[in-house]
């Protein structure tokens, strides 16, 4: 009888690895034949007028937005913390999928730049963009436009290229 019982438990172990691998190829061909997305979840982009018009109402300078660019630039993220140094906060994507944001505040200009541009310095670049002279700033993660004006600083920054991030400057409206 004993033989009986070893054989038994050779069986069920052989039993259980034909389960293991029926199992395994029921899972591959299930992989294969459905399918799945592995592409990127799209954009979700914000529609932004009700808070700049609540910024604008608010704030105690001339809140910036920019009008006339393609509708390839996508917005996704907004906000304003009038409590917070008039903070305004408005972001988008490029046609090409670089950030660039424009931020504005009152708080203390070297502070607020260096939070906007993420740690960007200041070079001896500057650019005339409309009536306007706005200083270059390069960084390790972002670049940056930066508008100094009394009362308020304007900062349009990102990782997209300095000519997108002047596109943006160019596009800005403030009222």
């Amino acid at each position: 009888m004993k033989g009986v019982a070893g054989m038994k438990g050779k069986q069920t172990v052989r039993d259980m690895v034909l389960s293991l691998g029926l199992i395994g190829i029921v899972a591959g061909v299930i992989y294969v034949f459905i399918p799945h997305d592995d592409s990127e979840p799209p954009l979700k982009q914000v529609d932004y007028r009700v808070e700049l018009l609540t910024a604008r109402r608010a704030a105690t300078y001339p809140v910036a937005a920019p009008e006339g660019l393609s509708k390839e630039w996508k917005a996704t993220s907004v906000r304003f913390e009038g409590d917070n140094f008039d903070a305004w906060h408005l972001g988008f994507h490029d046609p090409d999928g670089d950030y660039v944001a424009v931020e504005q505040s009152t708080q203390k200009p070297s502070t607020f730049i260096d939070e906007a541009g993420q740690g960007a310095e200041e070079t001896d670049v500057t650019e005339r963009i409309g009536e306007q002279t706005w200083t270059r700033y390069e960084g390790p993660k972002y670049d940056a436009l930066v508008l100094r004006e009394e009362g308020s600083t304007t900062v349009v920054t990102g990782t997209a290229s300095f000519g997108k991030l002047t596109k943006m400057a160019e596009a800005l409206k403030m009222s």
